[in-house]
């Protein structure tokens, strides 16, 4: 692959601040796979993924196909990675618990941290503007505050954003890091086995919007940016076992 020009390299279709989009781009780096990122603000993203027959981000177009379900993603290049470099382990019964721990984050943490973040930043419209247009072309970054308020109904439409949604997904994700911290009490450095995994990465890239670590592939708030009561939760999860847990793995995974 490292030998290929860059319109034959694998190509990621993203937005920007997606911790799903985040779970992708850090699988590649991670496993030393050169990429074209293709980062759009939402809707605009659309335009993107409908030419190769999709509708949802993150998107991997590639000679083998095009991928569009983050752990699908991980699946296709984790299987042209050396045996020294997986993300899945070879033992089929830890792999199996690797597998059952990222489908339960991606079916109930990632939505969870999407739909509380929303609800407090939706209506900071600079702020979110900058979240969504970073590193966008030119005409979409220009266009974009535009289409915004349209945008910001569908979005709170789709994903059901309301007092009511987000306190219950707060809810979850307590849960949620409860079980986790349960898990970590025996002391094991890793979720599943004795070295990074694929689960590892999914809790690192799926908590970020409720923990907002600096190592996180596009820029996140700074705490002094958001509302208190937002800044207050987000200190709360670093502090817990399970917040602090993923939080090392940005730091001491993240750019390896």
């Amino acid at each position: 692959m490292q030998d290929r020009s860059p319109e034959q390299l694998p190509r990621l279709i993203t937005t920007s601040i997606s911790h799903y989009c985040e779970k992708v781009r850090w699988a590649l780096e991670r496993l030393n796979i050169p990429y074209i990122e293709e980062r759009h603000a939402p809707l605009f993203h659309r335009l993107a993924t409908a030419r190769n027959e999709g509708r949802s981000v993150p998107m991997l177009v590639t000679e083998a196909g095009t991928f569009s379900d983050s752990s699908d993603i991980l699946q296709y290049i984790d299987g042209m990675s050396p045996v020294s470099a997986k993300l899945y382990p070879a033992d089929p019964k830890l792999r199996q618990e690797v597998e059952k721990l990222e489908d339960w984050f991606d079916r109930q943490l990632g939505p969870s941290t999407g739909v509380w973040f929303y609800f407090y930043l939706l209506d900071r419209d600079k702020l979110i503007l900058r979240l969504f247009c970073e590193g966008v072309e030119a005409i979409e970054a220009e266009l974009f505050p535009v289409v915004f308020p349209c945008i910001r109904e569908a979005m709170e439409r789709a994903m059901e954003i309301t007092p009511e949604s987000a306190a219950e997904s707060l809810d979850r994700i307590n849960s949620i890091f409860e079980t986790v911290n349960e898990l970590l009490a025996d002391g094991r450095k890793y979720l599943v086995g004795d070295s990074f995994s694929a689960c590892d990465l999914t809790w690192a890239c799926l908590t970020g919007l409720v923990l907002m670590p600096t190592e996180y592939g596009t820029k996140l708030p700074q705490l002094s940016e958001i509302p208190t009561e937002m800044a207050q939760t987000i200190e709360h999860f670093r502090a817990t076992p399970a917040g602090s847990f993923a939080l090392r793995l940005f730091r001491e995974e993240r750019d390896k």
